[in-house]
């Protein structure tokens, strides 16, 4: 048995059990968005730590040590996650509005970029993809959402979700937070199609990185990143199982 196949065989499992109650949920979701925003902005550099992001989002205290940018980072990370869980329950289908409001929120103490894509051509500095030109980027978003459309009716929607969010990160349409954009669109989508949101974790950077290189090395496969994505969301779902199964 593959790993996608123990994930539909888990997420079918969890699907038997008793449903969470609203308030069990929402202290899984706001633990899982503290942990989120933490690990999706130290990836991009952000120097807040966990225990941190936890002060600043349950309690609303300012580091003081640390920069206002940083922590306009933290709190636009969990809005962002709120509107991806708000999006989902709405059932609303992916666009490219869809993700331009989610940048706007990630994007939070830039107010001239936010849900803008970038009009300057940029570097990915040791990545080997040059993104795409700025006159190109509405009509790659568009081609992109079009033919992920189509992989998830060719193949497993983990490796379309991971297609997806390799594709967007190589256009790279935004001057900034393209990462964090990313990784909120990434979990929009496995929410949509039943299963639990993922964190990529700050620690497993490199191997992350490596997932973009192999992505454009091997003419657009995305099973590095499948294999991340899965083994994930393998994780979060036998914890939730494992929670369900104890009460």
């Amino acid at each position: 048995m593959t790993i996608l196949q123990e994930i539909d065989t888990l997420k079918a499992r969890l699907a038997d059990l008793r449903p969470l109650t609203q308030a069990e949920l929402k202290r899984l979701r706001d633990e899982f968005i503290i942990e989120s925003s933490y690990n999706s902005n130290a990836i991009e550099g952000n120097t807040i730590t966990l225990r941190e992001t936890a002060l600043i989002l349950n309690d609303g205290i300012t580091i003081a040590e640390k920069p206002l940018r940083e922590h306009l980072d933290i709190i636009g990370f969990k809005d962002a996650f709120q509107f991806v869980f708000d999006t989902v329950a709405q059932q609303e289908a992916l666009s490219e509005r869809t993700i331009k409001d989610i940048h706007a929120l990630v994007l939070m103490g830039a107010a001239e970029h936010r849900g803008r894509y970038r009009s300057i051509p940029v570097r990915i500095l040791g990545a080997e993809n040059e993104p795409v030109a700025p006159h190109f980027i509405a009509e790659e978003m568009r081609r992109m959402l079009a033919d992920y459309q189509e992989k998830l009716a060719q193949i497993h929607p983990i490796a379309a979700i991971a297609w997806l969010h390799l594709r967007f990160e190589s256009i790279h349409p935004f001057i900034d937070g393209n990462g964090r954009t990313g990784r909120l669109l990434l979990n929009l989508e496995l929410l949509k199609h039943g299963y639990l949101p993922v964190d990529i974790k700050f620690t497993d950077r490199l191997q992350y990185y490596r997932c973009f290189d192999d992505f454009h090395q091997s003419g657009g496969n995305p099973e590095m990143l499948c294999g991340l994505i899965a083994a994930y969301e393998k994780a979060e779902l036998e914890r939730y199982i494992a929670i369900l199964s104890c009460t």
